[in-house]
């Protein structure tokens, strides 16, 4: 009969709350019996520091605490100094319901723990933690942008002003000085043409015909409104970017590493990533761990034999999205054939999401392997040979195959 082994002689399992936390230290002796000490604190620092002199005390070195909501985030800063720290998803801690207090809860949390049947999550050094927190802030404040420039074309749109069927950018530089003026007199009737830039590719007919609308007093200071928000939004974003490049000097070189990367073309992007994933790979065991962990990897659901689903996972909220816009400009680009013809052929193959997915993959593939080696990006490795094979005869089934991976498709003869 198969047994567990007890991993961790003396650990503390921790179920943290907004107010309060419980705490259960189980001691495990050479007879293998455990006994509990639970206590309660509060998430005041000064209550936190007890816990953890509390913890010292009992020579505790080894604690595991479920992470909820962000209430967890001041409990590990302070544990982790003095304690190895495990961060767990409530998923994998979840007790049996009808049996379940916040007692009961830590408790089981320590048993777990105790046995290391619990999965640790990945948690970044301090300062890469901070990196990550002022990234995705700059996330937030770009995502804020776009809806303020969403809200801005709904006003236009009600006016029946049709400026983004004539500018391909309703807030680049010729468009706002239409708009400007536009504001600034409340009716279209001005000359447009020397507030049009010499590239612009509307004639001035063209943009007059477009500002053929009724702008109502509401909608007006709304845009103003809206564009002041604007404003203020990206001098935020230029203060944070700021900040963002003065904290990540330290990881100088591998931000060079990572510029080397296809689609990766400013630093700010290799920071993202750096912020997300750290910078020691040594966490991750392989580079399929890393995409796993990333949300980039088909799920496993598989019951009485059937596969419920091979859909990716939602992890990697922000890495992904970052990825996927890497991966999308490749596929417009020739500066790198040998992933962008990868693409074209998934495209053609498996359609272009799935391809947008299989490059992004491979981008992280690529980045683990340059941050684990400190290396940088070589193509040569990633480009087929042209080389005819050594042995050109094949049978009708492999013919076939090789013709559907190079995405052709396979009619039936005609009777």
């Amino acid at each position: 009969m198969a047994t567990v082994n007890i991993v961790y002689s003396v650990c503390c399992g921790i179920d943290v709350h907004k107010g309060f936390l419980i705490a259960c230290i189980a001691t495990t002796d050479e007879h293998n019996h455990t006994t509990h000490q639970t206590r309660r604190y509060s998430t005041f620092t000064g209550d936190l520091r007890r816990l953890a002199q509390w913890l010292l005390s009992n020579n505790c070195k080894d604690v595991c605490i479920e992470s909820t909501g962000k209430y967890w985030i001041p409990v590990f800063n302070i544990l982790e100094k003095t304690c190895n720290v495990c961060l767990t998803h409530p998923k994998y801690v979840k007790a049996i319901k009808g049996k379940k207090t916040d007692k009961k809860d830590a408790k089981w949390i320590t048993e777990l723990f105790k046995c290391d049947l619990v999965r640790s999550s990945f948690i970044p050094p301090e300062d890469v933690r901070q990196l990550r927190d002022l990234c995705r802030y700059n996330a937030k404040l770009t995502c804020a942008n776009s809806s303020e420039k969403n809200r801005a074309q709904n006003c236009l749109t009600v006016c029946n002003f049709k400026l983004d069927d004539v500018f391909s950018d309703v807030f680049g530089k010729s468009a706002s000085l239409v708009l400007d003026k536009l504001l600034e007199i409340r009716n279209s009737n001005f000359d447009v043409e020397p507030l049009l830039d010499r590239h612009c590719r509307a004639t001035p007919a063209e943009v007059k015909s477009a500002l053929d609308g009724e702008l109502t007093l509401a909608q007006a200071e709304k845009i103003k409104l809206i564009r002041q928000h604007m404003e203020s939004l990206n001098s935020l974003k230029s203060a944070n970017e700021a900040l963002i490049m003065r904290l990540a000097q330290k990881y100088q070189s591998q931000i060079d590493l990572l510029m080397t990367v296809p689609g990766i073309s400013t630093p700010l992007t290799a920071i993202r990533i750096l912020a997300e994933i750290g910078v020691d790979m040594s966490v991750f065991q392989t580079a399929k761990h890393l995409v796993s962990w990333a949300g980039l990897s088909p799920q496993n659901n598989e019951s009485a034999g059937k596969k419920k689903t091979n859909r990716i996972s939602r992890a990697g909220a922000y890495l992904k999205p970052l990825l996927v816009q890497i991966a999308l400009s490749i596929g417009k680009s020739d500066k790198c054939p040998e992933l962008k013809d990868k693409y074209q052929a998934l495209k053609k193959r498996r359609g272009s999401k799935k391809a947008v997915i299989a490059i992004a993959r491979k981008l992280l593939t690529i980045i683990w392997h340059i941050l684990s080696k400190n290396t940088p990006y070589n193509a040569k490795l990633y480009q087929k040979s042209d080389k005819p094979p050594v042995n050109r005869v094949l049978t009708p089934e492999q013919a076939f195959a090789f013709l559907r991976s190079k995405g052709f498709q396979i009619s039936e003869p005609v009777a």
